[in-house]
């Protein structure tokens, strides 16, 4: 039997919404794997952080934004999404009206912005799904 071997990763499904309208928040991947492709802000958990710190730190690192507040959705344990690990995603939640913040490219993302949630590009790793 070979050791566990599984990272964590965090990642947040911000939703938008303002007068019957949804919208997603998404970044554009600036590093490989997947680089200049779609997907919710998230990353690899850090050693000495909470998941709460964690997700709070990739929005800040992706979107230049914070959320005070995100419900954990669900955690899902893939195999072949990530080339890198099998990875443990913990997937947060939140719907917001978007133009309460103001989003900026920060230090880990090509893009950040707000889609129409039926009209958004193709999403990497399984966030499409999720």
């Amino acid at each position: 039997m070979s050791k566990q071997s599984i990272k964590l990763t965090v990642d947040a499904v911000v939703f938008g919404y303002e007068e019957g309208n949804i919208s997603i928040l998404l970044i554009k991947r600036k590093y490989s794997p997947f680089k200049g492709k779609y997907g919710n802000p998230g990353g690899f958990v850090i050693n000495e952080e909470s998941l709460e710190e964690m997700v709070q730190r990739e929005l800040q690192e992706e979107a230049a934004i914070k959320i005070n507040y995100l419900e954990q959705l669900y955690t899902f344990v893939e195999t072949n999404i990530e080339p890198r690990a099998r990875v443990m995603i913990v997937k947060y939640f939140r719907f917001v009206r978007p133009n309460a913040f103001k989003i900026i490219v920060a230090i880990d993302a090509m893009q950040v912005q707000w889609f129409n949630f039926n009209k958004r590009p193709e999403l990497f790793f399984n966030h499409k799904t999720i």
